[in-house]
């Protein structure tokens, strides 16, 4: 395999690293900032929708450059917004670093994907693409535990200076040892919207968005709660993002060895339907630290089970745009993250307390339920739909 390909997956572990500490280390940011924890939260909600936003839009409007210039153009922007984070003095100059980290970060993670197919052997790719999710994956194993002890020994801006001397050695290492990668067509925008024509696959999309804005209900103020709950130290809060993470991370082969074992359609309807019961299940554990830890565990492995069969569904469902439905999956996610920290920063404003929001999340992940239930009822997609995005590509 391409030993480049190591390059790309510590690019892609620092760029994940933006979107995921921030919750870890919400609280002091916004003490710092003299702003709501319901206020600081926005800096999820805003990163995760124009993140969604930027991956296809970007994309469209970039198919004509270099794909390395465009990658090394990208890194630069990411790391020039986590130094304008660095040196901010105000909540809005955060924000606005927030949306130009969130726009590069969309294209970062795509192009290190889509680069990574281009640079390995067709036999590797599978293993190359899985390193390169590794990346992402261990920003919240490694990444969100170790910023909340840095943030805690030099302040929560060392963070950001961090990542953005992290992106900086990539971008050498990339500059440097990178060849140049030729231009290739890129699915237009108009075709991947006409996609979701069909009700069957966008339910299936649904499925996602809801899923993951009834988790960010509660995991976007997870810190604040765990000091609620347990009056936790900082050091104690670590090990509980850390343990979350493991499973997370776990949680993608759990739900691929389900979709194997049972099928796709049951696979999905049994994560999403236990993954609600463990979700309002969370605030009548905390009469137990250990009756806690071990349901966090299962918060965490089910919170990432659904991403492998519902990916496998859609490939099913219509195996000539599964391209375009994986690129549009990773949006869906984006929103359900937008959504789910912004209501739930609203419910905690309106509550004063972040106890309940999981059970306020569960009513987005019932939706999410229904909305698979319909999805997999649905008659497979037709030629005509097939047609019809044909004819939006080609014009």
């Amino acid at each position: 395999m391409n030993w480049r390909v190591y390059i790309l997956a510590v690019t892609t572990f620092a760029v994940g690293l933006v979107e995921l500490i921030v919750g870890g280390i919400l609280p002091t940011i916004a003490e710092d900032l003299n702003v709501s924890l319901a206020t600081a939260g926005q800096l999820i909600t805003i990163f995760a929708l124009v993140y969604a936003i930027s991956a296809p839009v970007l994309l469209s409007l970039t198919a004509k450059v270099e794909r390395k210039r465009l990658y090394l153009i990208s890194l630069f922007i990411f790391t020039l917004g986590n130094l304008m984070t660095y040196f901010s003095t105000t909540f809005s100059i955060v924000m606005i670093a927030r949306i130009f980290t969130a726009m590069s970060t969309a294209l970062v993670i795509v192009l290190s994907l889509t680069i990574t197919t281009k640079i390995v052997e067709p036999k590797h790719r599978a293993k190359a693409l899985g390193l390169v999710f590794v990346g992402v994956s261990s920003a919240l194993v490694i990444g969100v535990p170790m910023g909340i002890f840095v943030a805690e020994a030099f302040g929560w801006r060392a963070v950001f200076l961090g990542i953005a001397l992290l992106s900086t050695v990539s971008m050498i290492l990339i500059a440097l040892l990178l060849e140049k990668m030729p231009v290739v067509e890129v699915v237009p925008l108009k075709a991947q919207i006409k996609s979701l024509a069909n009700l069957k696959i966008l339910s299936a999309q649904l499925t996602t968005l809801f899923m993951l804005a009834g988790h960010y209900m509660l995991y976007a103020y997870l810190t604040p709660f765990l000091v609620e709950a347990f009056d936790m130290s900082a050091s104690w809060i670590s090990i509980c993002y850390l343990i979350f993470g493991i499973a997370s991370v776990s949680g993608n082969a759990l739900g691929g060895w389900l979709g194997d074992k049972m099928g796709t359609g049951k696979a999905i309807l049994l994560i999403v339907s236990t993954f609600a019961v463990v979700l309002f299940s969370i605030p009548y554990t905390i009469v137990a630290l250990p009756l806690f830890l071990v349901v966090t565990i299962l918060w965490g492995a089910l919170s990432w089970a659904l991403t492998p069969p519902l990916q496998n569904y859609l490939i099913q469902t219509d195996p000539k745009t599964s391209d375009i439905q994986q690129s549009l999956n990773t949006a869906a996610l984006q929103i359900g993250i937008s959504i789910g920290s912004a209501v739930g920063g609203a419910m905690f404003t309106v509550t004063g307390s972040a106890m309940h929001l999981s059970s306020f999340g569960v009513i987005l992940v019932l939706c999410a339920l229904g909305c698979a239930i319909f999805s997999l009822k649905r008659a497979p997609v037709s030629h005509e739909a097939e047609l019809g995005l044909k004819s939006a590509h080609n014009n």
